[in-house]
């Protein structure tokens, strides 16, 4: 079970929410985040209600401004949504493909990738079926740029998901964070 925290403003302070699920839209429980605490679990947070937008993965620990959470990767400057991520026990495979509709080259993933360019000559991938564990995908290679938080199922089309974004390195969430 993970536990997130909230609050309005630096260093933990003003008003507060506290989330252990889901939650597509933080906007009725307060007007902003400038800092949070995740006490267990791991769980993505989200630019725009309903998971939309830019997303950022958060494991256990501190994050006392918006402007360290920025110097960790994150792109936007306030929460609107968050997903508690499942832990996942057994092995964690996913299919990346080079096109759109599972086309092109294909490659079968059970690790991490830091560079599918190096590791498969791949200069794309833009579909991936995810068949087991939870996956965060990154726009660049070595883990870098904006991500995307993938579990089990088809993604037909990332142009279509993310406003033509590609991704470049994938990483499994292995972890209890």
């Amino acid at each position: 079970m993970g536990k997130i925290t909230f609050y309005e403003e630096r260093n933990f302070q003003g008003r507060s929410y506290e989330c252990m699920s889901d939650c597509s839209d933080m906007s009725s429980y307060m007007s902003r985040c400038q800092s949070c605490r995740v006490e267990s679990g791991c769980f993505m947070v989200y630019e725009r209600n309903n998971y939309m937008g830019q997303q950022f993965f958060m494991r256990r620990g501190e994050y006392n401004d918006m402007q360290s959470m920025r110097s960790m990767g994150m792109m936007f400057d306030n929460f609107r949504s968050c997903r508690m991520i499942p832990y996942h026990r057994g092995q964690f495979r996913m299919k990346i493909y080079e096109r759109e509709n599972f086309g092109g080259q294909s490659y079968e993933l059970m690790d991490d990738c830091d560079n599918i360019q190096d590791r498969y000559r791949m200069s794309d991938c833009q579909s991936c079926n995810v068949m087991d564990g939870h996956w965060l995908m990154y726009e660049q290679p070595q883990y870098r740029g904006r991500m995307m938080y993938m579990r089990p199922g088809e993604y037909r089309s990332f142009r279509e998901m993310m406003s033509g974004q590609r991704f470049m390195s994938m990483r499994r969430i292995t972890d209890m964070c």
